[in-house]
């Protein structure tokens, strides 16, 4: 019965060994999965992330005018679990250490985080396509040429035909 008394004793000379918070500052770790954020300027929107998303917390809404899509990361479903982060192929999806979602119950529908990811344009046709990051064109390819960058502005259907025009002189040559 004497030593729970000295543990007490020792509790009350020691203080607390908790963090303040809400009414201070708190430790966060440097590799803490928090809040997700993205960059819309690295997103292809191929929608892996929201295929690997176990909390089933992101959508990808395409716009009626076809202008791109609308992307969404609901905080409320969100698991932090991180597989949207290591399967996004252009890395434009993180998670922060930023991991206070605290709020009211009437906030609970604001509680997103939401990008508009724009489509590039064809330079041949004015078709939409996903916009395609410099970055990760450079890495695939390496350093641009005039030509590859001519390449980079051209939809799918364009490229194809490109090619076979290219492919049709090299044969009449």
């Amino acid at each position: 019965m004497l030593s729970i008394f000295k543990v007490l004793w020792n509790n009350l000379k020691q203080g607390p060994s908790t963090d303040p918070f809400p009414f201070g500052e708190t430790f966060t770790p440097a590799r803490l999965r928090g809040k997700v954020t993205i960059d819309p300027d690295s997103c292809v929107g191929c929608g892996v992330c929201a295929t690997v998303c176990a909390g089933n917390a992101i959508k990808h809404v395409e716009r009626e005018d076809g202008s791109g899509k609308d992307f969404y990361v609901w905080h409320n479903t969100c698991t932090f679990c991180g597989m949207c982060q290591h399967y996004c192929p252009t890395k434009a999806i993180r998670l922060t250490n930023d991991w206070s979602t605290a709020h009211c119950n009437e906030d609970k529908y604001k509680m997103k985080e939401q990008e508009f990811v724009a489509y590039a344009r064809c330079t041949e046709c004015n078709q939409a396509m996903p916009n395609m990051p410099h970055a990760m064109l450079d890495h695939i390819y390496g350093t641009p040429t005039k030509e590859l960058e001519t390449i980079y502005g051209l939809c799918p259907e364009c490229r194809r035909q490109k090619s076979a025009q290219q492919f049709g002189a090299h044969i009449h040559d």
